[in-house]
């Protein structure tokens, strides 16, 4: 899957000041109605996985799992980030939209 596009567009969000990163601030954001997707790095411990997951669930927002702590910090400019939060209706539609037309191109190739 091309995560490079999704990944890019996180770090635009990031760069126009569109996400929160790090444990607390995703989980104010999300808490507070602001975040609109949640990302979390597929490296992350069970825990955060499970937390954020049931935290998503019944807020009502979107989650991907994707990519390692490593390439999801790179992308929005620190070094280390299991999770981010994205503040912009906008940015998070793109990024959904993105994932959905790679998974279709996935199951065409499959099917073949």
């Amino acid at each position: 899957m091309k995560k490079n596009k999704v990944l890019s567009l996180a770090g635009l969000a990031a760069r126009a000041g569109k996400i929160a990163s790090g444990e607390f601030p995703v989980e104010k954001a999300v808490k507070a109605g602001k975040g609109h997707l949640v990302v979390v790095a597929a490296d992350a411990s069970d825990n955060t996985k499970k937390k954020f997951s049931n935290m998503c669930k019944y807020y009502q927002v979107p989650i991907l799992f994707m990519e390692t702590k490593e390439e999801l910090g790179r992308a929005v400019g620190r070094e280390f980030r299991a999770s981010i939060a994205v503040l912009d209706a906008g940015f998070a539609e793109a990024m959904l939209k993105e994932v959905s037309q790679q998974q279709k191109k996935e199951e065409c190739v499959c099917q073949k």
